[in-house]
């Protein structure tokens, strides 16, 4: 039997807005031991925010992260997310194909959820997925 993602999805979700600061965000990454957050404006996905964002887009510059907005530094352009009802396969392809390792879950516009390739590396029966979407995750295109 498939699995949907609301199955294996974190329903715990941090987020923060577009017009927070970076080290706000940052903080956020800190205290709950993550490395990425969904941006949402009135409850609407916006973009994510990611360490690897805030480092290479504004601390490698010498921007000052207590001014940088997240806005500015989180990608935004073609939004990729799944859907509660979206089969863990399909799920794992198209992190694959847009080489991302996490996945907002979006229900009605709004994000209810985020799975992981580890959410997907736990579950023993969609180890293959796992490992396949990280290997096209991994590899240059």
């Amino acid at each position: 039997m498939v699995q949907t993602l609301k199955e294996v999805m974190s329903s715990d979700v941090v987020c923060c807005s577009p017009d927070q600061t970076l080290k706000e965000a940052a903080e956020l990454m800190s205290k709950h031991n993550i490395g990425s957050i969904p941006v949402v404006d009135n409850g609407r996905l916006e973009g994510i925010i990611t360490d690897r964002d805030i480092t290479l887009r504004s601390t490698a510059k010498g921007k000052d992260d207590d001014k940088v907005r997240v806005d500015e530094c989180m990608t935004s352009n073609s939004m990729i997310s799944g859907t509660p009802e979206m089969d863990v396969h399909e799920a794992a392809q198209l992190m694959s194909d847009h080489q991302i390792r996490r996945l907002p879950v979006v229900d009605n516009g709004r994000v209810v959820g985020i799975v992981a390739l580890g959410d997907l590396a736990t579950e023993n029966r969609y180890s293959n997925e796992a490992e396949a979407a990280l290997s096209g995750i991994s590899s240059s295109h």
